[in-house]
Order: structure tokens, then sequence, then C-alpha cells
């Protein structure tokens, strides 16, 4: 049986995504934090990663990607 409600594997496109593991949420690449599929908006086509928000897009954006940024 397929999973739906564990981490979610998925490829970024514009304009759309790409279910490549069924789940019910994806991890943002900055902070670490749970999001719920339906509740996602930002992402990285480039860096392949997922975002809370815009603050955090910005952040990884300026940095080349969320892994760049400094940890802590």
């Amino acid at each position: 049986m397929l999973d739906s409600t564990g981490l979610a594997i998925l490829r970024y496109d514009t304009p759309d995504l790409h279910v490549v593991h069924r789940g019910s949420y994806v991890l943002c690449a900055v902070s670490g934090a749970r999001i719920a599929l339906k509740d996602l908006k930002y992402w990285s086509v480039a860096y392949q990663e997922a975002y809370r928000g815009a603050e955090e897009a910005s952040a990884a954006a300026r940095a080349g990607g969320a892994r760049n940024l400094p940890k802590g």
C-alpha cells in the first residue's frame, strides 16, 4: 500500500511539480519545517528545494541554494 501520510518526494518544475513518491508533506530546505503539500507555494526548480515561505525562498536564492546558508 502506498503511504500518502508521510514525506513526499517531488520533482519541482515550472509551473508545476511532479510526485515521485506520494506523501502529505515535504520539508523546507532552509528551516526543516514540515510543509503540507496543500500549502506548498515556494520551490526552486534550479535547486530542487521546497521552502516554507517567501523569506526562506529569497534567502536560499541569494545563497545559491539552501545548502550554502550558514548552519544554526
